[in-house]
């Protein structure tokens, strides 16, 4: 297959250069807002689903919450056992599949939490000040056509 012609290849960032570079940028931003608290911005992403999570009465297992953040359930395990070993987090098995483990915050782990979603959203009404802040129009926007890309399979077979 023959490269296109650079005179063809448009000029400037491309839109998936922007967006790796704008959630290197938010990433960095919300672990140096966690620092404080201990939390790197992947145990942020655990623990404030859950947070999420149980209080709209879902209790969820390892994997769900995988699903629920887009992390390898891998990953998901291993941040689960450290935030275990931290005291902020209870592992326990599921009682109706023996394969699975639940999760849930701990009391620590729920005011830890309740800090760090606090402070995440203070970071991201700045970050999103250049849209109008976290309820402008901009931003509403941006996050529908956030969502319509995300919603977009990235994998053939991933097709309905």
């Amino acid at each position: 297959m023959d490269s296109p012609p650079l005179s063809s290849v448009p000029e400037g960032p491309s839109p998936g250069f922007l967006v790796w570079r704008l959630s290197m940028k938010w990433r960095v931003a919300v672990d140096r807002a966690l620092a404080p608290l201990g939390l790197t911005h992947a145990q942020y992403s655990l623990i404030g689903s859950l947070l999420g999570m149980h209080t709209s009465g879902v209790h969820p297992s390892q994997r769900r919450l995988a699903d629920h953040t887009g992390l390898e359930p891998l990953y998901v395990s291993k941040l689960a056992r450290s935030l275990e070993s931290a005291g902020l987090v209870e592992r326990t098995p599921d009682p109706a599949d023996s394969r699975a483990v639940r999760l849930a915050l701990t009391d620590e782990g729920e005011a830890v939490a309740v800090r760090a979603v606090a402070a995440v959203r203070e970071l991201m009404d700045r970050l999103l000040a250049p849209l109008g802040g976290a309820g402008g129009a901009g931003t509403e926007s941006f996050v529908e056509e956030l969502t319509a890309l995300l919603n977009e399979p990235s994998h053939p077979e991933e097709q309905p």
